[in-house]
């Protein structure tokens, strides 16, 4: 490297590089934004749950209506995650291994839910399977019920979190390629056993963070679910419905208890993610340089 070449590399090495002063300047600028959009209101949840001490906390969420909504959110959470689980899945080894007319509009329907508002989603199930809908007359004779029920608030928490497993897929084992499952086509293996044994093994970080974004997601989704729920309380209120309907009531204690509880479920769920990363960290980027 001639003399030029480096001086002039060592000076746009120090033009882009900051002083220490901007360096602790945009440090505190990230940290107080951090500390004021996401720690504090956490904080303030907490406090205000145990406002009345803990046994008025606990009481809370052990109403009858409480505990109903907790249930309903963990039972639609564990239908609408497996779910999302096999067509991530499925979606992201069509797209990456692949190749086929309509590929990039299947790309824009995943993406789908990303670009409109969960309220409009939860408006056209409305208009799909309501009373007056699409098929909600033909639904009826038959005694199904899909909105206003836990069918629609299931179907639309599928929707709004179909797109985070797929998307965390795809761009992972089209880096991968399919030199792997060739190799293990070759060598007589079924497509179930290169499955489990090779694309399986490969995606498995992916695939869990995935599920982990998705699982967050479909606990703490509202508009779409407050459409098609028809807030019945005790049958049809997840848990955000559940706090929307007590902070109307002016019941803020019982509100924020049952917020804790649900940024509790959060805060599990990034733990784990952490871990992965702490424990598996190597493991994890390899996977994704594979």
């Amino acid at each position: 490297m001639s003399d030029k070449a480096h001086a002039s590399r060592s000076s746009f090495h120090e033009a882009a590089t900051e002083t220490p002063v901007w360096r602790w300047v945009l440090t505190a600028i990230a940290v107080a934004f951090m500390l004021l959009v996401v720690v504090l209101p956490l904080v303030v949840v907490f406090v205000e749950a145990f406002r009345k001490g803990a046994e008025e906390f606990f009481a809370s969420l052990a109403e009858p209506d409480a505990v109903s909504a907790i249930r309903l959110t963990l039972t639609v959470a564990a239908i609408a995650v497996p779910l999302n689980l096999v067509f991530g899945i499925a979606a992201a080894w069509s797209i990456a291994k692949f190749e086929f007319r309509g590929k990039t509009f299947l790309i824009t329907l995943i993406d789908l839910p990303f670009s409109i508002s969960p309220v409009i989603s939860g408006l056209v199930y409305v208009l799909l399977f309501g009373a007056q809908g699409f098929l909600g007359p033909w639904l009826k004779s038959y005694g199904i019920e899909i909105i206003f029920a836990v069918p629609g608030i299931v179907l639309a928490t599928v929707f709004v979190t179909f797109p985070f497993i797929a998307r965390e897929l795809i761009p992972l084992m089209q880096e991968q390629g399919s030199g792997d499952e060739e190799a293990a086509l070759s060598l007589g293996a079924s497509g179930w056993q290169t499955f489990w044994y090779v694309t399986l093994p490969n995606i498995k970080w992916g695939l869990l963070y995935g599920v982990l974004l998705c699982n967050a997601r479909a606990m703490g989704e509202f508009g779409a679910v407050s459409v098609v729920s028809g807030h019945v309380r005790g049958l049809t209120e997840t848990m955000p419905l559940h706090i929307e309907v007590l902070y109307n009531e002016y019941n803020f204690v019982a509100a924020f208890a049952v917020s804790t509880l649900l940024a509790l479920l959060a805060l599990v769920t990034l733990a784990l993610k952490s871990i992965l990363e702490l424990h598996y960290g190597d493991e994890i980027a390899a996977s994704r340089k594979h």
